[in-house]
């Protein structure tokens, strides 16, 4: 039997993923591997990044599960500092193109992975390619940001953007001694939550000291005689000086590659799949992580949403696709968690506007309990919003946010959306208790008997 090809773009969670389950499952004599990464560094957490940033983790590499070399040690050809420059799908190859020496060749697949992942929005604004402007998606950008960190005598950092990445990298800042300050567009941040359950973030970043400005319009950053950013100014004719700006205002699926190639792209741009994420249309071309589109089991249409939980469920299924054996991604319901200082936020499911843009009509219920028991020492509050469907009481999202314990409760409503269940049906739930972990009713199971009353009102 002669050797296939195997071509992998990405070096992280969904690519080198693919990757050593294909290895896993053929070995060097059925499937040679070549796997293209543009930055320095392979098999890291992302996630971990603001972490590192703040101090909470000692070293960048602690953030690596697998070197390069590790993948090399296991018949995996990485080439590094190498980015792929095009795609030639009818010749079944790939020009890449090595970012030190500027040499391009072209290596033909008989199998190709697209793991491009995802990158930083960066509006066009005047300013925005500054020194000391960074957005933040790879462990080399993380390097960068370390580096300007380190070589920055002045301790004023403006983070433009309050959602998950902004949040966080403002709390890091924090913790290294720099007076932040958050810029955003929304009424509240974390716009991954409905404003009422920001409006509790809002309040903890400004116990926590961080500066947060709401419905800021950012219009320019304003450089000194050196080119560095020095100030961020707004349209109200606000400026706000800083020695450092983070962009936290989210990340693109990085698809011109695919787009360029004519691979079909869904509505937020990422690449569109088929359950065993293979490319729709295409025989021999899978993708996975941040630059593909998943299927959202709440509303029934894809979503972009970039998170290194799937990234490594993709990768998984397409090694298992490319070795010869057979899975698939159902799709999400879009859980994730964060923290700022002491405050755990968590979601799950759709938001308000979620549910309104899928023309479903649903009820809301918003409570108030503890994490322990209220006469358990440390008890600490904990707010739950619900969100169920109006006529049939189907559960259709959460959102947590309180203290110590509170993000992970999310995962109860996030098996429950997965199952179809209702908000009746969660009120049966039989859940651990004891006084040091929740009161007699858990907080999810108060918030689920809220809104089986609130369902039954509105019929």
């Amino acid at each position: 039997m002669a050797t296939e090809r195997l071509v992998v773009v990405g070096g992280d969670a969904a690519g080198m993923s693919a990757a050593s389950q294909a290895r896993r499952l053929k070995g060097p004599a059925e499937l040679e591997i070549v796997a293209f990464e543009r930055g320095h560094f392979t098999s890291y957490s992302a996630c971990g990044i603001p972490y590192w940033v703040g101090g909470r983790v000692a070293e960048r590499d602690d953030l690596i599960a697998r070197t390069p070399e590790e993948h090399r040690a296991r018949d995996i050809d990485l080439r590094t500092r190498t980015e792929v420059v095009e795609l030639d799908l009818a010749g079944s190859r790939v020009r890449a193109r090595d970012l030190d020496t500027g040499s391009e060749s072209w290596t033909g697949y008989d199998k190709l992975v697209l793991a491009t992942g995802a990158r930083p929005v960066r509006p066009r604004l005047p300013g925005i390619g500054a020194h000391g402007v960074h957005g933040i998606q790879t462990l080399d950008d993380g390097q960068r940001l370390m580096d300007t960190l380190r070589r920055t005598e002045g301790r004023r950092a403006v983070v433009v953007g309050a959602g998950y990445i902004g949040v966080e990298m403002a709390e890091s800042l924090v913790e290294r001694g720099y007076e932040v300050t958050v810029l955003h567009r929304g009424a509240q941040p974390m716009a991954t939550l409905d404003p009422d359950m920001g409006g509790l973030v809002h309040s903890a970043m400004n116990r926590m000291g961080i500066r947060t400005v709401s419905r800021a319009e950012v219009t320019k950053i304003l450089t000194d005689a050196e080119g560095r950013a020095r100030a961020v100014a707004t349209s109200a004719g606000e400026e706000y000086e800083a020695d450092v700006v983070v962009l936290g205002i989210g990340v693109e699926p990085r698809t011109a590659l695919a787009r360029t190639a004519g691979l079909p792209l869904g509505p937020s741009g990422g690449i569109l799949t088929d359950l065993s994420m293979r490319v729709r249309g295409q025989e021999n071309i899978w993708a996975g992580g941040d630059c593909v589109e998943v299927l959202d089991l709440v509303a029934g249409r894809t979503r972009h949403i970039p998170l290194g939980t799937h990234a490594n469920k993709h990768g998984q299924v397409i090694g298992s696709g490319v070795g010869g054996g057979y899975a698939t991604f159902p799709g999400v319901v879009g859980t994730a968690v964060s923290k700022v200082c002491d405050l755990e936020i968590a979601r799950t499911g759709l938001r308000e506007r979620d549910a309104l843009e899928a023309g479903l009509r649903f009820v809301t219920a918003t409570i108030t309990s503890t994490n322990t028991a209220g006469y358990y020492p440390g008890a600490a509050e904990m707010t739950v919003k619900m969100l169920a469907e109006r006529r049939t009481g189907r559960l259709l999202g959460v959102q947590i946010v309180g203290g110590a314990g509170a993000a992970k409760r999310v995962d109860i409503a996030a098996v429950a959306l997965t199952a179809g269940m209702t908000v009746d049906a969660m009120v049966s739930l039989d859940l651990g208790y004891a006084p040091p972990f929740s009161p007699v009713w858990d907080p999810i199971l108060v918030a689920a008997r809220k809104a089986v009353a609130a369902v039954r009102s509105a019929v």
